[in-house]
């Protein structure tokens, strides 16, 4: 994918009204600290445009990336190690299931898990969540480059197990230091891409 634009479109608070967009929308969910700015950094083919931050939950919002005039990189709020209260947690998370159960060019939903670790009670909720909203979440497997290369299968078979995922049902090992796995997260956006277009090209 030749990334040409982007463009931080739109910013949705907890009190915000989310925007109906004509574009395919994939989301990306996450605990605090998995990477996930680095990760959309990396699919955007910038260096710092979404903002990274070494103290996890600086994402309280709903972040809206125009790419390309094409789609939307759609950045959901981090859960889990942010220090915030229970009240706001709450919050984003009702947040989070509105976008999920509202939005009408929601593709796909990406879910990032640490590969070093097994599941959190957090990413099982969330993955739980993704599917009661319709979805099978596609997991990017991050932090790729701080374990060997023989252990890889032995941890996404942890995830793969600790989520309680379908055999047929995706996982993308991925480095953000070397960009290991981009190529393939990229080729299944062109996929959604092309899969969203078609109807049009039958008219």
């Amino acid at each position: 994918m030749i990334i040409k634009t982007v463009n931080l479109e739109t910013v949705c608070g907890i009190t915000s009204t989310l925007p109906e967009n004509a574009l395919p929308e994939v989301a990306f969910a996450g605990k605090s600290n998995v990477g996930k700015s680095s990760l959309i950094n990396a699919l955007m083919n910038r260096k710092a445009y979404a903002r990274t931050s070494s103290e996890p939950g600086k994402t309280q919002t709903i972040n809206y990336y125009n790419i390309n005039d094409a789609l939307y990189y759609v950045d959901l709020p981090g859960y889990g190690f942010a220090k915030v209260s229970q009240t706001t947690k709450e919050k984003w998370g009702k947040m989070i299931e509105r976008y999920l159960n509202t939005s009408k060019q929601l593709k796909s939903v990406f879910l990032l898990v640490d590969i070093r670790h097994e599941p959190s009670a957090n990413d099982k909720q969330m993955y739980d969540w993704v599917i009661a909203s319709g979805f099978h979440p596609v997991v990017i497997a991050t932090k790729l480059d701080k374990i060997k290369r023989s252990q890889i299968d032995k941890q996404v078979k942890q995830i793969r197990v600790g989520l309680g995922m379908q055999k047929n049902e995706l996982i993308f090992p991925f480095s953000a230091e070397t960009k290991q796995g981009r190529e393939e997260i990229w080729a299944y956006i062109e996929g959604i891409l092309e899969a969203a277009s078609e109807p049009d090209t039958q008219k």
